[in-house]
């Protein structure tokens, strides 16, 4: 099988070179192509060589053939099974929190839709008030 790889076959390969982005798989003699640090395993791979050392054998996925650099893209993560993940439990629904103002309430009243440049003629002025408020405090 020294020739053309296809696309979507599993092949078996050994490590030739680990990095810290990926490790690269020899298919034959001749090829060799790299499993990026995110193929290595299922989950989270925070250093390559807690999963795989030189010399070892896996078995990989061709993901990609590029025809004009020969570069081959693998998957050793995609040639096992899943892990089942345990089913969550329902969430409880919370009481969602009021932001509103009583001011924003009583300025909504009444109201239909508001334009944003309504909006904001409100909101500066209830900032204003409360900016008046706060110095009113620190001068006492």
């Amino acid at each position: 099988m020294s020739g053309q790889y296809e696309v979507g076959s599993i092949v078996e390969g050994k490590v030739t070179g680990i990095k810290p982005f990926g490790a690269f798989v020899a298919l034959d003699d001749e090829k060799q192509g790299l499993v990026h640090i995110s193929h290595i395993a299922h989950g989270f791979v925070k250093d390559i060589n807690e999963h795989l050392k030189v010399g070892d054998e896996v078995k990989v996925k061709v993901l990609s053939v590029d025809e004009e650099t020969g570069k081959i893209s693998l998957s050793i993560r995609e040639t096992q099974p899943k892990p089942e993940q345990p089913e969550r439990p329902a969430k409880t629904e919370r009481p969602r929190r009021n932001n509103t103002s009583k001011r924003q309430e009583q300025s909504n009243q009444g109201q239909g839709f508001n334009t944003l440049e309504e909006k904001l003629k409100v909101w500066l002025k209830e900032s204003n008030e409360i900016q008046a408020d706060l110095n009113k405090r620190v001068k006492k």
